[in-house]
């Protein structure tokens, strides 16, 4: 009967593992960066510009903002998570930037 209950209590704690580890944050996030990616060719294409290439924002990276064209929003979480950036530099250049934030957190009742 340990036994049992030693391999029941492994199998769940193995299946919360996978759930905490494949959370639907990122996959939603990237969903969003590629519909966001798509939209952004699209538009570079009509001001005859390159499409921007991602890059991800590393502490003290000097950022050329002339004008923001794009914002991919944080999940409402309590938590960090991913969102991005599309601006356009002095250059007249499409730069997209990923960065993490701490979520949009609502406290109820409060």
């Amino acid at each position: 009967m340990k036994l049992f209950k030693w391999m029941a209590y492994t199998g769940v704690m193995a299946m919360s593992l996978n759930a905490l580890a494949e959370g639907g944050g990122d996959r939603t996030f990237d969903r969003a960066l590629s519909a966001n990616a798509k939209a952004m060719e699209q538009y570079a294409a009509s001001q005859g510009k390159a499409a921007p290439v991602v890059k991800e924002y590393e502490y003290g990276m000097k950022l050329d903002v002339k004008k923001v064209v794009s914002v991919v929003r944080p999940k409402n979480e309590c938590a960090v998570v991913p969102a991005a950036m599309t601006y356009e530099d002095s250059k007249g250049q499409l730069n997209t930037v990923t960065y993490n934030v701490m979520g949009n957190c609502r406290q109820q009742g409060g």
